[in-house]
Order: C-alpha cells, then sequence, then structure tokens
C-alpha cells in the first residue's frame, strides 16, 4: 500500500542535527508515512547518517543530486517520488512533535475545503524553546502581501495542490523564500489553507540565520513580491509592501533592536 504521507525535505551539510530531525519523524505517533529526503551535494557526513537510517528504514528514501541545486530543486525532486495523497514538508535543524502527523492528517481529512495545513511552533536555539510563534488562523490573498502566510516546515499540502502549482519555482529570485512564491500562486489559483493554534514542530532559529538575509537575498523576495503582487491583480498603491525585505536589510541591526523593544 501507498503512504497516506509524504514528508520531503532537502538537505545540505546537517550532520550535526539530521539524526534528531530523522528520530522525530520516526517517533511520531502516526506510521503511515514514507520520508524523501535529496541530499544537494553534502560535504560533510550528512548523506552518510541518512543512509545509515535508510538501511535500517525503507520508508526512508534517499536521493541524491548530482550538483548542488539549492532547495526548490531539491524539494521538487522529491516531489516526483512523493506517494503519498498529502505532503508533509520537513527541514533538517527542526525537531516535528510526536502529534505532528497525526493532527494535521486528521484535519486535512475532515475539512476538504482546505488544501494545506500549517501549525504553530516552538522556536529553539537547538538548547532551549524561547517562545512560540503562530501564524493567522485563516490567512488570505490580503495576508499574503506582507509575507508567507505559512510557516513553511509545518505545512501538510495535498499532492494534489502541489502537482497543480507546478512545485516550487526554481530561479535565482527563489534561492531564498520559494515558499512565498508558492503561496502566491497558490492564493492566485483560488486554494484555501488553515493554521493550527497548537505548536506541532520545533523550529531552530539562531543568530546565524539573520546574517543568511543579505541584500542579494531581500533582492530576490522584492521580485517575489512584485510577481505575486501582479499574479493576485493587487493595487499598485501597496506595491510599496513589496519593498519591505530590503528596507528590513538595510536598517542597522541595532535599530531594528531598539524599534522593536519601544514597540
Amino acid at each position: 500500500m501507498n503512504p497516506k504521507v509524504s514528508i520531503i525535505m532537502g538537505v545540505y551539510n546537517e550532520e550535526k542535527t539530521i539524526e534528531t530531525c530523522i528520530d522525530s519523524i520516526i517517533a511520531q505517533t502516526y506510521q503511515n508515512w514514507e520520508f524523501i529526503i535529496c541530499d544537494d551535494c553534502s560535504t560533510d557526513k550528512t548523506n552518510k547518517i541518512i543512509q545509515n537510517y535508510a538501511d535500517k528504514d525503507s520508508r526512508i528514501v534517499l536521493i541524491r543530486n548530482e550538483k548542488n541545486m539549492r532547495l526548490a530543486a531539491s524539494l521538487n525532486n522529491c516531489l516526483k517520488l512523493a506517494k503519498g495523497e498529502y505532503v508533509a514538508r520537513m527541514d533538517a535543524d527542526d525537531i516535528a512533535l510526536p502529534e505532528r502527523l497525526k493532527k494535521q492528517v486528521d484535519f486535512l481529512n475532515k475539512h476538504p475545503e482546505y488544501a494545506v495545513v500549517g501549525s504553530a511552533v516552538k522556536v529553539f536555539d537547538g538548547e532551549k524553546v524561547l517562545f512560540e510563534r503562530r501564524s493567522k488562523s485563516k490567512p488570505t490573498k490580503n495576508d499574503v502581501l506582507y509575507g508567507p502566510t505559512f510557516m513553511h516546515p509545518t505545512v501538510m499540502m495535498r499532492k494534489f495542490v502541489y502537482d497543480d502549482l507546478g512545485g516550487y519555482t526554481i530561479s535565482e529570485r527563489t534561492m531564498r523564500g520559494q515558499d512565498w512564491d508558492l503561496w502566491f500562486r497558490f492564493y492566485a489559483k483560488g486554494y484555501r489553507g488553515y493554521n493550527l493554534d497548537e505548536a506541532l514542530l520545533l523550529y531552530h532559529e539562531s543568530p546565524e540565520d539573520y546574517k543568511k538575509r543579505t541584500l542579494k537575498t531581500a533582492k530576490g523576495y522584492t521580485k517575489t513580491a512584485l510577481m505575486g503582487y501582479k499574479l493576485l491583480g493587487v493595487s499598485k498603491t501597496k506595491y510599496i509592501f513589496a519593498f519591505k525585505p530590503m528596507i528590513s536589510v538595510i536598517v542597522p541591526e541595532y535599530l531594528k533592536r531598539k524599534l522593536r523593544k519601544e514597540i
């Protein structure tokens, strides 16, 4: 029998966290899954670690890109093999809480009107939980104008929706922010999604993540926003919000901290 859920994940040099990540999937209370992992030419022990798991558990499928292709392409390669009715995302430095798959499968089974379900997360630094982060329960196309409406590693989507959207866009623009691009196309097709208020994932966040937010990536986000606004037929008076990522990168970190404290 085909698995009900296909979990997809792209990895690159994740030897420090990959075991905890995979263990969290193996420990799920819901067990009818396959875990498709695409190694994007790691140069550390990531591939060997995953292969050891795959040798012991046939539900874990390891594939490897011939050259480094980044996340969007890696996820698309996983989607090509996915057999499940539902597709769940996962990142190698995150930890799925035990009830994650069960609660999302139950939700999609009961709510055919929704194409995707996400959840809240517990943000942790690798050692301790710092706080919880939640998204709007019923985000709309108006919400996506200001950023992704679902926390990418938490989502579970119906496979036919991924197929209808053509998976992830592979381009220079979406080297980061490929999820925001996906959500613009998702709403343009008239799909709806829901975010569970319960945290079902430990979401890893560290100072190193902020260093990835460069002017180059900010330009990519802005291009994605402008494309998305046009796709959704947004009034040009709102186009100014598309430049928020670039403004955020330009503003010094100490000033952003000061503003956050004042707010």
